[in-house]
């Protein structure tokens, strides 16, 4: 019980003298290792369709970080990983693209974006949802619908402002579901192919250098919105 009590206090004092800049990234990496969490238990594979479902749609969490553990896990199945990812991805665009076709004015105007008529509750509590970046994404939409659908899906740039745009912006279903099944299943179906011929040097260069993954993961966002203002 004490050896209890002292690995508890140890872990709360190594917490607090964490420096103030390091803590995002503690935060960040606790999220990592509850992602990885689900890929130890026997719900690993319904976890990812939710995981990448939620994604698409509402949810910050990418789905990279378990369809990794779980192609690790079993190599074998790597590609079925990569298409459980795609499909929950695909399905979670719909729900994305139906909540602003038919629920996007139920949730209220957001007093500093009246002009959407709606979506108070995504801009006030879903990360990404900014004034500037939905309408960045309607002009996105007027220029080349499915090459802004199909960029978002292959990158790192918000997918679910898209999806959800879409249907806000009546952006047809056929060109929702082409650019998420090309983009989302080149993106995946390229982490399982890497999964199944590389193997396990991938998760542990994840786990050395965790930041520095995470610092690629932050140029790749910011190259996704550069990407953006090169297409306008």
């Amino acid at each position: 019980m004490s050896t209890e009590n002292e690995t508890g206090t140890q872990s709360e004092t190594e917490t607090a003298l964490v420096p103030w800049y390091r803590k995002p990234m503690q935060w960040v990496r606790w999220l990592y290792d509850w992602t990885l969490s689900w890929a130890d238990t026997p719900y690993g594979t319904p976890a990812l369709f939710l995981l990448a479902f939620a994604e698409a749609s509402f949810f910050p969490i990418p789905p990279d970080v378990l369809l990794i553990a779980l192609a690790l896990s079993k190599r074998g199945r790597a590609f079925t990983y990569a298409g459980v990812c795609t499909a929950g991805s695909v399905l979670g665009a719909l729900l994305g693209w139906y909540i602003g076709f038919g629920l996007w004015q139920w949730l209220g105007v957001y007093p500093e974006c009246p002009q959407f008529e709606g979506g108070a509750w995504f801009f006030s509590h879903i990360p990404n949802f900014t004034c500037e970046f939905f309408g960045m994404v309607q002009e996105l939409y007027a220029d080349n619908a499915w090459l802004a659908l199909f960029g978002a899906a292959f990158t790192f740039i918000p997918y679910k402002v898209f999806t959800v745009a879409a249907g806000v912006f009546n952006i047809s279903l056929t060109t929702l579901v082409a650019a998420s099944l090309v983009g989302r299943g080149a993106r995946f179906f390229i982490v399982g192919t890497l999964i199944f011929f590389v193997g396990p040097p991938v998760k542990n260069f994840i786990e050395k250098r965790f930041d520095l993954m995470v610092f690629i993961f932050t140029v790749l966002l910011i190259g996704g919105f550069v990407l953006i203002e090169y297409m306008l």
